[in-house]
């Protein structure tokens, strides 16, 4: 009488356990980490600020340009996947792009990690003049459209 019941709930959770088992094929961003910054600052703004709320505004501006820029012949803004791109979405082609986005993640660390060492050595002038440089890198950003041609 209870061999029923429990060969019912058996198969049950066999069932669950396949469904919860399948691989989820979400697709993955070519663009992804740190894509924006909060502020766009002036030079006054930047001249009234330390020297470490200087360096951690470099390194910020930096990640968002080694996240961004290596890519931008795909997207400019993450949401792009390969799907949406129409790249095929082989297993090689998944592997290339994790590969990719490893090695950007090995870069951004190894050069904040120099970055953090260095830059304090660096002139305050020189470090302004280089986020002022980025922050207008990443403003160009906006307008990469306008260079498409039908």
């Amino acid at each position: 009488m209870k061999t029923k019941p429990t060969l019912l709930t058996l198969i049950f959770l066999l069932m669950i356990s396949i469904g919860f088992a399948q691989k989820k094929n979400n697709p993955v961003n070519i663009i992804s980490g740190k894509v924006s910054i909060s502020k766009y600052h002036s030079h006054d703004e930047l001249s009234r600020m330390t020297k470490g709320e200087l360096l951690n505004l470099y390194i910020e501006r930096i990640e968002v340009i080694v996240n961004i820029l290596p890519n931008i012949a795909f997207a400019t803004k993450p949401g792009v996947t390969m799907e949406s791109l129409g790249i095929p979405e082989t297993k090689e082609n998944k592997k290339a792009l994790d590969a990719n986005k490893e090695a950007s993640v090995n870069y951004f660390d190894s050069t904040v990690e120099f970055q953090r060492s260095i830059l304090p050595y660096s002139d305050t002038r020189d470090l302004i003049s280089a986020i002022l440089f980025y922050e207008e890198t990443l403003k160009s950003l906006h307008t990469y459209n306008d260079f498409k041609t039908d």
